[in-house]
């Protein structure tokens, strides 16, 4: 029988790749570098399965190593840059991904990358030129669209709400990215807010901000609303004393947990973001982490902790009457609710342009009341530092009854 060469070995595993058989493509791969040692082809279709596994540093790994087997390679290059953005090393991306346009400019994916990574480096007015360039060159396709719409929501430019609607316009959207142009819209002011940002929204902005979120919070924006939020429940008499059964929904990467650790004796954290969440068991201070929707898993652990914190979490739902019935529930009789509020003010809640929701504080209060939880301490604060701007918000701490 004649033997099987690498060449085939790779058009045999990019053709599983294509068909989503990743664990066969991968062992393809592999038996490729037996074969061929180094072989950048292999290496870089590697990465590629290893980032869409949610493998970030074997993804680096590979996508170096096949960099460093064809440096001038314009895919390995796009390859490297995408996936050092998903890393967080912002500036590392925008260099690798311009590489690779100077050696291919027409690469439509390599320009929304570029674009998508200067927005999330804060340089959304040069973001635009090349998700321009991108919807030019791949004029169906509602990712560069969309990525288009929100650079331009961010650089303060004319032209979102166009961007937005060309994503309903294209036939075969997909739901998830059609869910996210109404959400964008709504914000812009075109058309009734929902009741909640969209799920695989938030799951993809936290997974994508994961690697840089805490020196991006507390460095760029003066994110300090853990450490108001602890100290407003030791002002409100509430010590800690390390007895608590404690959840913390919206974990993060778990800067909410440590602030809070000292009243608990058991701490659980929930996040929708698994990158998030793996940023948050690498501190070893949860007991257990959940990947789950907030209000759904409430409703499983009926009278399970003696106080529930939500920080900075709240802001992503609109109608918070599911979500603090859900809190009432998960809460033993005397426990505590402890959450931060973007405030707004008359309507029950608005969606900003931030993508965040604010609230009317009273109208949060009648429905904290109907759901069983009686207000203990209030705090005005601000949360963080927006465009130069403090952020309004609300602390509160609630006990049911």
């Amino acid at each position: 029988m004649a033997q099987v060469s690498a060449d085939d070995l790779l058009r045999e595993g990019a053709a599983r790749h294509a068909r989503g058989e990743l664990a066969m493509a991968e062992r393809l791969y592999r038996r490729v570098l037996k074969l061929r040692p180094g072989d950048g082809n292999a290496l870089n279709l590697l990465a590629v399965a290893a980032r869409q596994r949610g493998d970030l540093p074997a993804a680096l790994d590979l996508s170096g190593k096949a960099l460093a087997a064809q440096p001038e390679s314009p895919v390995f290059l796009a390859n490297r840059g995408a996936v050092l953005a998903e890393s967080g090393q912002l500036e590392a991306a925008i260099a690798a991904l311009q590489a690779a346009l100077a050696r291919r400019p027409a690469d439509a994916t390599a320009l929304r990358n570029l674009g998508q990574a200067l927005c999330a480096a804060g340089r959304a007015p040069a973001a635009v030129a090349p998700l321009r360039q991108a919807v030019r060159l791949a004029p169906q396709a509602a990712e560069p669209w969309l990525a288009l719409a929100h650079a331009l929501r961010e650089a303060g430019q004319e032209g979102a709400v166009q961007a937005a609607r060309q994503v309903l316009d294209l036939p075969g959207t997909a739901p998830a990215l059609a869910e996210q142009a109404r959400f964008l819209l709504a914000a812009l002011g075109e058309g009734a807010a929902p009741d909640r940002a969209p799920a695989a929204y938030v799951r993809d902005l936290f997974d994508q901000y994961a690697p840089r979120f805490d020196d991006d919070l507390q460095d760029r924006l003066g994110y300090r609303t853990p450490a108001l939020l602890a100290a407003l429940l030791e002002s409100a008499g509430i010590a800690p004393d390390g007895r608590r059964r404690l959840l913390d929904l919206g974990c993060g990467t778990g800067l909410s947990g440590l602030a809070l650790k000292p009243w608990s004796r058991r701490l659980e954290g929930l996040d929708l973001s698994p990158r998030m969440l793996a940023e948050a068991r690498s501190r070893g201070i949860y007991d257990a982490l959940h990947e789950a929707d907030l209000v759904e898993f409430l409703g499983t652990r009926p009278a399970g902790f003696d106080l529930v914190a939500a920080v900075d979490v709240l802001n992503y739902l609109g109608d918070l009457g599911p979500a603090l019935a859900g809190i009432a529930q998960a809460l033993a009789p005397g426990g505590l609710a402890a959450f931060s509020l973007e405030a707004g003010q008359g309507a029950p809640f608005a969606l900003g342009e931030g993508l965040r929701y604010r609230h009317d504080p009273e109208h949060v209060l009648a429905l904290a009341g109907a759901a069983g939880l009686a207000p203990l301490a209030r705090e005005a604060a601000a949360l963080r530092v927006e465009k130069g701007v403090p952020v309004a918000g609300l602390l509160l701490v609630l006990r049911r009854g």
